[in-house]
């Protein structure tokens, strides 16, 4: 039994064609059903290769009781966020305004004018982890809708005029001076992670965009300090899970703060990014882990990424098989199967393979040998 999904071309939305859950695509017939029968409006947003995606999905979408909730209370609209970019920005900015981050799945309420109410992302369902169960949450809001319309007036409202203040920018009239740029090396420098790199403890994200800015500080300024926080970032990302170590190209972000254990989904943008961030690092430095870095990522983009038509791929699912990170991690039997004893002993050593391993009872590939920790500057 499918959907209304199951005539759409993302492959997103089709990997939802046969849930239980009554979707739409969102579009007009979707808005004006929600406003005919005076109905809050369920969207979820969300992407082909995201992990936590999948596993709302199987434990929620497909589970037939919670299905019946969403259908018997909201309108449900479901989103491919890579085939309508705008739809997700003005609803993560939503998001984001109620508690301070983001991701995906995005599960977002709307009143039946497009409003936003209420949001968050991933929702368990049963109660844990200081998470609302999903069905709690639906049966709570729908009761709001029904019985405290004012409330919620009143906080769609309230949400609104916040993301117009934070979305309403002023141009500045000052240059950008010396200043400045040491002022925003500085907020930088003052997150850095001198340990394991990169800015924060975790999640960590790769941020290429902040390294860019970094390289050229220090190209203009002669700080050592900048290059120092760029080549400790990129030397362990380069040397951990988040680096494909057989396959090349990157993960999407880090769990944890070492850059050990990723989200598995790759994405085009991510990679396309940090191409250009390790040869601009290698122009600099000349090291050859860099440039190997480069020269790998562009084979895999090549390799998998790219369609025979010429096109490219958006992004690699995290899920192989339905098991999340599947090809990506290994045990010490199988790196010995293929290279045997005396070659898989080198391999299992300088990858650190261990029978117990690093990643649900397997082992994500990484290389223990690194910088040394860096000295927080004083200046």
């Amino acid at each position: 039994m499918t959907n209304r999904l199951a005539n759409e071309t993302s492959p997103y939305l089709l990997q939802h064609a046969e849930n239980p859950v009554d979707w739409y695509p969102w579009g007009e017939e979707a808005l004006a059903r929600a406003k005919a029968e005076d109905r809050p409006i369920l969207l979820s947003v969300g992407y082909s290769a995201c992990h936590w995606c999948h596993v709302m999905e199987r434990e929620s979408f497909e589970d037939a009781a919670i299905a019946g909730l969403m259908n018997e209370n909201f309108v449900c609209i479901k989103v491919d966020r890579e085939e309508r970019p705008d739809i997700d920005s003005i609803y993560m900015a939503a998001v984001q305004a109620m508690t301070g981050q983001g991701g995906w799945p995005m599960t977002v309420f709307l009143t039946p004018d497009g409003e936003p109410f209420y949001g968050g992302t991933y929702f368990p369902p049963n109660d844990r982890g200081g998470l609302p169960s999903f069905p709690r949450l639906l049966t709570a809001l729908a009761e709001a809708y029904r019985e405290k319309r004012s409330d919620v007036a009143s906080t769609t409202e309230q949400l609104i005029q916040r993301m117009r203040h934070t979305s309403s920018t002023v141009k500045s009239l000052e240059p950008l001076t010396s200043d400045l740029m040491y002022s925003a090396f500085r907020g930088i420098a003052g997150n850095f992670d001198d340990v394991n790199g990169g800015v924060g403890m975790q999640p960590k994200f790769p941020q290429p965009m902040t390294y860019e800015f970094l390289l050229r500080y220090h190209l203009r300024s002669e700080d050592a300090d900048a290059l120092d926080i760029v080549e400790l970032t990129l030397e362990k990302m380069a040397r951990g899970g988040i680096y494909d170590q057989i396959g090349g190209g990157f993960h999407r972000y880090s769990t944890d703060s070492l850059w050990l254990v990723p989200h598995f989904e790759k994405m085009l943008y991510d990679n396309a990014l940090l191409v250009k961030l390790y040869l601009h690092a290698y122009q600099v430095t000349r090291k050859p882990l860099y440039r190997r870095i480069v020269e790998e990522t562009l084979e895999y983009v090549s390799r998998e990424m790219t369609s025979p038509g010429g096109g490219f791929y958006s992004s690699q699912d995290a899920d192989s098989e339905g098991v999340e990170g599947k090809f990506f991690v290994w045990s010490p039997a199988e790196v010995d199967e293929v290279l045997g004893d005396k070659n898989g002993e080198i391999i299992r050593r300088y990858f650190s393979v261990t029978p117990e391993g690093n990643f649900e009872g397997r082992n994500i590939l990484h290389m223990d040998a690194s910088p040394k920790r860096l000295p927080r500057s004083s200046t």
